[in-house]
């Protein structure tokens, strides 16, 4: 389950003003500079996380700096820093934020910090890191793997066989194998991590998904063979006289050229809005107890999460398959050679 912590300000609100469930919800799905896993104020459970930035020179500090509730001004080498939403402003030493009307105009320095995100993430790859180490060492003992072996291969053969070898060709698609069965791997661990509580929720962070749909545009293209270019600046090949196909290229090839970037797009969107929506709404279900001030409804809103919460682990491994999925179909239709 994504966590069922809210903010103390659910406890400390007027009991005859509506609860507003949206910062909750926003805190939950947002990145961070500290890891929270229970509690709330002077009984929060977490660890801070390191700080890094780049600013007349490199500064490295826990964030343990910015307090309990991230709210107090941290003082490094003479310097003086603030965290406002999740972003690091230089102030003075009473942490004074000018604004423009919503937007804080203080200076940023370069943020390279290790987030809960970025921690996260550095937890995925090690865990898979040793899984593969462990299926390697399984093999060494014998043709029939063993140990967490059995359970890897059969998902292995199936990125090979059912997307690699069908979307790629037998020609080519061993050498694409690698990437996809790592892209398959790391998606489904960050999607199921993001299901415990207290962790974070990297695949519903858009930069990361970014990044993903980043690599497969690189790898798309950088093997793209001559059919696939011809088919982006020449579809119509010599089948229209020279004139004709100028009239029809105005309009086509920047609608081919379009869709070069629409493809990466569309799957940086589809897991971050998939993973995302889930998040949100299993906490909208659990706010209903709080928004309707009344235990009567927690069986429903309870049982309402638990069979999200279930559509979930199944959501994490599909989007996973889909990533995949899409992105050896677009490196299939990158590799494929001309039909004579």
């Amino acid at each position: 389950m994504t966590g069922l912590m809210f903010a103390s300000s659910t406890e400390a609100a007027d009991k005859s003003e509506p609860y507003n469930p949206v910062p909750d919800i926003m805190h939950h799905i947002s990145d961070s500079h500290s890891w929270h896993l229970w509690g709330e104020g002077d009984h929060s459970v977490g660890f801070s996380l390191p700080v890094i930035l780049v600013d007349e020179g490199l500064k490295v500090f826990s964030s343990s700096k910015f307090g309990h509730h991230e709210d107090e001004v941290a003082e490094v080498d003479g310097s003086y820093y603030k965290l406002h939403e999740g972003k690091i402003y230089k102030t003075d030493a009473e942490g004074t934020l000018t604004k423009e009307g919503e937007k804080v105009t203080n200076e940023m320095p370069l943020d390279f910090s290790i987030t809960k995100v970025v921690a996260q993430i550095f937890l995925a790859a090690i865990i898979l890191i040793l899984l593969a180490f462990g299926m390697k060492a399984s093999y060494k003992k014998g043709e029939v793997p063993s140990g967490v072996a059995r359970f890897l291969e059969p998902l292995v053969i199936f990125v090979r066989d059912e997307i690699a070898l069908q979307n790629i060709g037998s020609t080519k698609h061993k050498r694409f194998v690698p990437y996809l069965v790592t892209l398959f791997f790391f998606i489904w661990l960050l999607n199921i991590l993001g299901l415990i509580p207290g962790a974070a929720n990297v695949t519903g962070n858009i930069a990361f998904t970014m990044v993903l749909a980043v690599f497969t545009f690189v790898l798309v293209n950088i093997n793209g063979k001559k059919t696939y270019w011809s088919h982006i600046f020449d579809p119509l090949g010599n089948n229209m006289p020279f004139l004709g196909k100028m009239l029809v290229y105005v309009i086509l090839v920047p609608v081919e050229i379009l869709g070069m970037f629409t493809k990466p797009f569309s799957l940086m969107i589809r897991l971050f809005a998939n993973m995302t929506a889930g998040h949100i709404i299993i906490m909208s279900l659990i706010s209903m107890i709080f928004i309707m001030q009344t235990y009567a409804i927690t069986p429903v809103s309870l049982g309402l999460t638990l069979f999200i919460n279930i559509l979930e682990v199944l959501v994490a491994a599909l989007q996973a398959y889909i990533f995949t999925l899409l992105t050896a179909l677009y490196i299939g239709m990158a590799v494929e050679e001309g039909h004579h």
